[in-house]
């Protein structure tokens, strides 16, 4: 077993008339719950454009379109804050800009979240939440050339 492992996932940022769509993760067990984007992991062999779309469509039941890259951010979660016996996890997320096309707001059915929410994004930063919806937004908001920025400062009621 290497002394890490990677983990590479694709979300969506949906943004609304001022709101923004959220999924509620629950760990397995049911004994942890929290806000995150509409994503996930990039299976072996698929296009991240094609795994948002299909992780937005498993945990919120809409059909989306991606209009735009927003950008990658990379980050490492030490052993230590994971699971006794867990090594270091690189987390690479590429961040979509997407807009609902088509399909009717579900909860997800036996997957990793288990409520979709349109949440005003004044009520964002109250709200016990993954990392990635900062990062998301952040990514939004300033839309670099590039698609890569520092280290997105994160604040709040967070969980990675």
């Amino acid at each position: 077993m290497p002394g890490y492992r990677m983990r590479v996932a694709a979300y969506a940022v949906c943004v609304d008339e001022g709101q923004l769509l959220l999924a509620r993760f629950v760990s397995p067990g049911g004994t942890r719950r929290h806000w995150t984007l509409p994503g996930g992991k990039v299976e072996h062999g698929e296009d991240p454009v094609d795994a948002v779309v299909r992780e937005v469509a498993e945990e919120t039941g809409y059909q989306v379109e991606v209009e735009s890259l927003l950008g990658v951010d990379s980050r490492t979660v030490p052993a230590q804050r994971r699971l006794p016996g867990r090594v270091e996890r690189h987390n690479l997320g590429v961040f979509y800009r997407v807009r609902v096309v088509a399909g009717a707001l579900r909860p997800e059915v036996g997957g990793s979240t288990d409520l979709a929410e349109w949440v005003p994004l004044t009520q964002v930063p109250q709200l016990t939440r993954a990392v990635i919806i900062d990062v998301g937004l952040e990514l939004d908001r300033t839309r670099p050339p590039s698609g890569h920025v520092a280290p997105v400062q994160v604040h709040g009621l967070l969980r990675h």
